[in-house]
């Protein structure tokens, strides 16, 4: 089995000869381009991507113009706005491509459908909405409780090839502080 979403998924669930069919059905294999922006605020997000690689981040405008990104995706896992892609809703974030990627997708009706067909995708799909919620209520709180330091520090910690693949900027921005700021914690650590 060569499929990464499949051997993900075997990790975690038990999959029968058909779910896999049914896996590799309907995730389709897509590349993209470093900078390509493949999902766009204002619209209703169309697809669920799975990462196999590359580096993929959410992001979106404040009032001043600038670009917030609040998500930045490791492969292997998922990535989507997903509140508007589950309830079909525009979405106030753009999805871009930090590298050139290699991404699997899938369709909201087409994930309903496995979801319908397959109690092992049913499950795993409900460990994956789990696991986005309990990312996201750790990041709102390391935002509110951790210095900009101990938030970088956690990051290399955690993620540490973001550094390498992920320009600074969009690190700052995920980690709330901007660049003048990341990089002189970068020279105190490391003095």
């Amino acid at each position: 089995m060569d499929h990464p979403l499949l051997l993900l998924l075997s990790q975690k669930v038990n999959l029968s000869e058909s779910e896999k069919k049914l896996g590799k059905d309907y995730f389709e294999p897509v590349e993209y381009s470093k900078n390509q922006r493949i999902e766009e605020e204002g619209k209703i997000p169309q697809y669920l991507y799975f990462v196999v690689s590359g580096f993929v981040r959410l992001y979106h405008y404040n009032d001043k113009g600038e670009q917030l990104t609040t998500h930045i995706n490791c492969p292997p896992g998922f990535i989507t706005s997903y509140s508007n892609f589950s309830n079909q809703t525009p979405s106030e974030e753009n999805l871009e491509c930090i590298t050139d990627c290699k991404l699997l997708r899938i369709t909201k009706a087409n994930l309903d459908f496995l979801i319908g067909q397959s109690v092992s995708f049913k499950d795993f799909s409900i460990s994956v909405f789990q696991e986005a919620l309990t990312y996201n209520e750790k990041r709102a709180r390391e935002l509110a409780t951790l210095s900009a330091e101990m938030r970088y520090l956690k990051l290399l910690e955690e993620y540490p090839e973001l550094v390498h693949h992920v320009p600074m900027q969009y690190i700052a921005s995920y980690l709330g502080m901007n660049p003048k700021s990341l990089s002189r914690i970068r020279k105190q650590i490391i003095r």
